[in-house]
């Protein structure tokens, strides 16, 4: 089933942008893999797709929601082996939540930063596992956009020169052609705060194919 968002330009009614005139791009079912550095917008962008019940809540697979179930909002390990302990349990449970719903023809949403391609090739690799699509979403604003964005979330968990790091891992290594090269089928660039577009607009250009036949 395809669920075209209330906003969408197929709706009647409501103001339209230059941008919204196109009609829009049409997401299969699969393995959806949202990619970007801390505060580039993904979380913004998968919220308004959920309150604009263009994707179900539960098709989100947040590593950051996952950390704070698993060990609380703000629970920070105190050495760099506990850390890795951590990640590896988050990841573990990311891959599970991810398998079960590709095995049951769902769709998923790799809410991570999945800048690096080893973060990538784990998750491909689950989608061959069952032969689903990968779709990327890449959300690529500007530098200065991108720390005015960290600093008016207030996040404690980065520092500013992790953030430009960040960044710079995904220009080096997450450009469109790499990420067709590493198996997606398809890479779409998120529009942002950059093009003076909403999170609910950036959504409005998407719609998503949530389901297909399970796997047997």
């Amino acid at each position: 089933m395809e669920l075209v968002p209330e906003n969408s330009p197929d709706r009647a009614g409501g103001r339209s942008r230059p941008h919204d005139l196109t009609p829009p791009i049409r997401i299969p079912a699969g393995l959806v893999v949202l990619v970007g550095p801390p505060a580039s917008g993904k979380t913004s962008f998968v919220r308004a797709l959920v309150e604009g019940r263009q994707i179900e809540a539960e098709a989100v697979v947040s590593s950051d929601e996952i950390r704070a179930e698993l060990f609380g909002a703000s629970a920070e390990p105190g050495d760099s082996d506990a850390a890795d302990a951590a990640d590896a349990r988050i990841f573990e449970e990311r891959d599970r939540r991810i398998v079960a719903r590709l095995a049951a023809g769902l769709s998923a949403i790799a809410e991570s930063t999945n800048v690096t391609p080893q973060a990538r090739e784990r998750l491909i690799g689950l989608a061959r596992r069952f032969g689903a699509p990968v779709t990327v979403l890449r959300f690529a604003p500007d530098v200065a956009d991108l720390l005015q964005q960290y600093t008016e979330r207030g996040r404690t968990d980065l520092t500013a020169a992790d953030v430009r790091a960040y960044a710079a891992v995904m220009s080096r290594d997450a450009g469109a052609d790499r990420l067709r090269a590493e198996g997606a089928a398809a890479v779409h660039d998120v529009l942002g705060r950059g093009q003076g577009v909403t999170p609910a607009e950036a959504a409005a250009r998407f719609a998503f194919a949530m389901c297909c036949p399970p796997v047997r």
